[in-house]
């Protein structure tokens, strides 16, 4: 199955379908077997990368709207 990653409204990154995460220094995540997780965008969980729903304790408002980006500027 194709990812698909969903932007939820004052919540989580849900990213579901085969797919494979880092942190920043190249080590994998051992998601045991899972494929589809949420990761935190309010900056509160205790889990981070993981969504543990403390957007909803803090009141997280984001409303995201999907949108056409602009092209990409040449690398100069």
């Amino acid at each position: 199955m194709p990812t698909k990653i969903v932007i939820k409204n004052n919540g989580s990154i849900r990213i579901e379908g085969d797919f494979e995460l880092f942190d920043q220094n190249g080590n994998k995540f051992d998601l045991a077997g899972r494929t589809t997780i949420s990761l935190c965008r309010c900056g509160h969980s205790k889990d981070k990368p993981f969504c543990d729903s403390s957007h909803k304790l803090v009141g997280l408002q984001s409303e995201i709207v999907a949108r056409a980006l602009p092209p990409p500027q040449p690398k100069l």
